[in-house]
C-alpha cells in the first residue's frame, strides 16, 4: 500500500480491537513467531508490516530516522482507517512505538514495549562485542548474517538445547533478508534516538517486557523505561535473550493479551 513516499507491505490477521505490531532492526513480518501471531489474531485485528528498508517494503536510498518510521506507521493506520490502536514494538520497533506514543498520543490505546531502550547517554549501551558483530555484516552472506542474528537473539544454552527451533528461526529470517545498505540506514536511525527526558510524557497504559539474558539491549534498559513511564508495568523473563517473543512465546502472548484486555 502506498503510504507517503513508499509502498508498505502489510497483512491483517484476525478481528477485534486493533493491535499494530512493529518489528525491529532489519526484521520483517516473517520474524513474528507463528504462535504469538495466532494468539493475538484470535483476540485482536492484528496489523503486521515490513518497516521502511526491510522485507517487501520500499527501500529508498535516503537517511532514515525514527520519526520517519513513526510517521510511516501512522500513515499506514490512516490508510487502514485505524484511528486508535494498541501499539506493540520490539527492539527498534519499541523505539518507534515510543515515538508514536510521544508525538501521536491520541492514536495509542495501550503501549507494549518489548526488549527495547530509550537510547541516548542515559541508556545502557549495546555491549561492545555485540556492536562489533552488528557492524561487521557487510562482509557476510545473507545466511551468515541471519545465523549471527540468531546467535544474538537467543542465549547459548537455549540454542544448544533447541537446534530444531533455531533452524526454523533461521529459515524464517531468510525469507526476505534486508540489503546491507538498508540495514545500515536503519541502524543509524536507531542509534540517534533518545527519549529519556520525554518518557514521563507518555500517558498510555504501558507494559515493558524483557529477557534478563539480552546481549543486544541489556534488560536494565527496560527497567529505565518502566521507571520513567508513569505506572508502567515491568515483566522480566529470567532465562530469555533478545528474542524473548519467540523463546517464551506462550508466556509472552499470555502476559500481553492479559494486559491489553484488562
Amino acid at each position: 500500500m502506498k503510504v507517503g513516499d513508499i509502498n508498505i507491505y502489510y497483512e491483517i490477521h484476525g478481528d477485534g480491537p486493533p493491535l499494530v505490531m512493529i518489528m525491529g532492526l532489519s526484521a520483517n513480518k516473517d520474524w513474528w513467531h507463528p504462535f504469538v501471531l495466532d494468539q493475538f489474531s484470535k483476540n485482536f485485528k492484528t496489523v503486521i508490516f515490513d518497516n521502511r528498508g526491510a522485507g517487501r517494503t520500499d527501500k529508498p536510498k535516503i537517511d532514515y530516522s525514527i520519526k520517519m518510521f513513526a510517521e510511516d506507521t501512522i500513515g499506514l493506520m490512516d490508510k487502514l482507517g485505524i484511528k486508535k490502536s494498541h501499539i506493540l514494538g520490539v527492539s527498534m520497533g519499541g523505539i518507534i512505538a515510543q515515538e508514536i506514543a510521544l508525538t501521536h498520543p491520541e492514536r495509542v490505546d495501550k503501549l507494549v514495549l518489548v526488549s527495547t531502550s530509550c537510547g541516548g547517554p542515559k541508556s545502557v549501551p549495546v555491549p561492545p562485542e555485540t556492536l562489533k558483530i552488528m557492524l561487521s555484516r557487510g562482509e557476510m552472506t545473507d545466511e551468515e548474517r541471519m545465523r549471527t542474528t540468531v546467535d544474538l537473539l537467543y542465549p547459548e544454552e537455549y540454542r544448544k538445547n533447541n537446534p530444531e527451533i533455531i533452524e526454523e528461526a533461521v529459515r524464517r529470517l531468510m525469507i526476505a533478508p534486508i540489503p546491507i545498505d538498508a540495514y545500515m540506514r536503519q541502524l543509524q536511525a536507531a542509534s540517534q534516538f533518545d527519549s529519556y527526558d520525554r518518557l514521563p510524557m507518555i500517558k498510555a497504559p504501558t507494559i515493558v517486557l524483557t529477557g534478563k539474558k539480552d546481549v543486544l539491549l541489556p534488560w536494565e534498559n527496560s527497567k529505565i523505561l518502566a521507571e520513567r513511564i508513569s505506572k508502567a508495568k515491568l515483566v522480566t523473563f529470567e532465562e530469555s535473550g533478545h528474542g524473548m517473543v519467540s523463546q517464551n512465546a506462550e508466556e509472552f502472548a499470555q502476559k500481553v493479551i492479559e494486559f491489553l484486555k484488562s
